[in-house]
């Protein structure tokens, strides 16, 4: 009901703005478009902004509390238990579900447990999960939605070629979609050649130019089906090892990076990609101290020189090439001040905790919090989660 009220508030505003004027285009910067004289010209940058429109998605954070906003920075773990109750008491930005999720569920029963998610939580949830194919099935390694586990890119590439695995991915979009999915924690970009590697298994397999095909058309046929797509893991794995397990360097120059590894993160990025996951990696290119997803220097880069300008999402930051670093509270702070708008977390309950300390005591200015929250509503709206 609250956010009802709020969304009505919304579409009032836009229908007073708008009341009574003519079939002209309003510049998106707000600026008017009668030249300035003595009488209509603002005399400073004050006026400017108080003359200007209030975007609705402006609007509608600036109605959300402190704890509201900090709770629309959590992608959370889906509990076992607690759910309904947790997405109401954190205002979660939304749920990633894993297999174990799905079990004994059916097609039904999951639309119904994810509507009382969306019901409880008093503001739209994003609901994701991971659908890569072959290792990585977190839906289709279950009979009630798939009579078999989906392929994996590699193993699809090598048998019927691109269209295979194009086919593929639409067919995924589908499915989640049908049953209130709005993002699969996909396409993997990570350029893996050696078959010891991690990340081997996971990739495309292929030379840069073909995987940033792969994504570059993984991310059309999302878009086309309104799911949101999330490239992953960059800077790009390469050949290094698991930081699910613990600390991972990686000491190759920005050259060998760019002329590599983030080729096909360009691609995803300029076919419209939703939202970017960083890895945990330290990538001593660009910070040789902090892993990539809390380095200031790995989001500024991903921002002016990649030109990104969707949500920007931590790895879960449960895994042990954090934990064993920084704990839980101070690396979900870390994360936020380095610019991911979206944490990871399998540890929400402290980390929520931490990071809305910090806002009230001034260590996360509140220009930082909004740029982010605004980034993650506009991703929900582009999804058609919001008015």
């Amino acid at each position: 009901m609250r956010y009802i009220c709020l969304l009505l508030a919304v579409l009032l505003l836009a229908g007073c703005a708008g009341a009574g004027a003519k079939q002209e285009q309003v510049p998106a910067s707000g600026e008017s478009t009668l030249p300035e004289t003595e009488e209509t010209a603002p005399e400073t940058e004050e006026a400017v902004r108080a003359a200007a429109p209030v975007h609705p998605l402006r609007f509608f954070l600036d109605k959300l509390s402190i704890e509201q906003r900090v709770g629309q920075l959590f992608l959370a773990r889906c509990p076992g238990e607690n759910a309904v109750e947790d997405a109401a008491r954190y205002y979660l930005g939304g749920y990633i579900l894993f297999g174990g999720d799905f079990e004994g569920e059916t097609p039904d029963s999951i639309r119904e447990t994810l509507e009382s998610y969306r019901k409880a939580s008093g503001l739209p949830m994003l609901l994701a999960v991971d659908e890569e194919g072959g290792t990585v099935c977190r839906v289709s390694c279950w009979s009630a939605f798939r009579d078999a586990r989906f392929p994996s890119p590699r193993e699809l590439y090598g048998s019927g070629g691109m269209e295979a695995v194009i086919a593929a991915e639409e067919e995924k979009a589908r499915l989640l979609t049908d049953l209130g999915i709005h993002v699969n924690m996909a396409p993997v970009c990570d350029i893996a050649m050696a078959p010891g590697s991690f990340m081997y298994s996971r990739s495309l397999g292929q030379e840069p130019e073909i995987t940033a095909q792969f994504v570059r058309r993984t991310v059309e046929t999302m878009k086309v089906c309104r799911l949101g797509s999330v490239l992953k893991h960059f800077p790009g794995y390469g050949e290094n090892a698991d930081t699910h397990t613990g600390f991972a360097r990686d000491s190759r120059s920005l050259e060998q990076l760019e002329g590599w590894d983030l080729i096909p993160f360009r691609a995803g990025i300029e076919a419209g990609c939703g939202a970017v996951l960083v890895e945990h990696t330290v990538v001593e290119a660009f910070d040789p101290e902090l892993p990539a997803s809390l380095s200031a220097e790995v989001h500024r880069y991903l921002r002016e020189e990649m030109g990104f300008r969707g949500v920007i999402v931590t790895d879960d930051l449960q895994m042990q090439a954090i934990t064993d670093a920084f704990g839980p509270e101070e690396a979900a702070v870390l994360a936020v001040l380095a610019g991911n708008d979206l944490l990871c977390s399998t540890d929400y309950r402290v980390q929520y905790e931490a990071v809305l300390e910090a806002v009230q005591s001034g260590r996360i200015p509140m220009e930082t919090l909004d740029a982010a929250v605004l980034r993650v509503l506009t991703w929900k709206q582009n999804l058609g989660l919001l008015f």
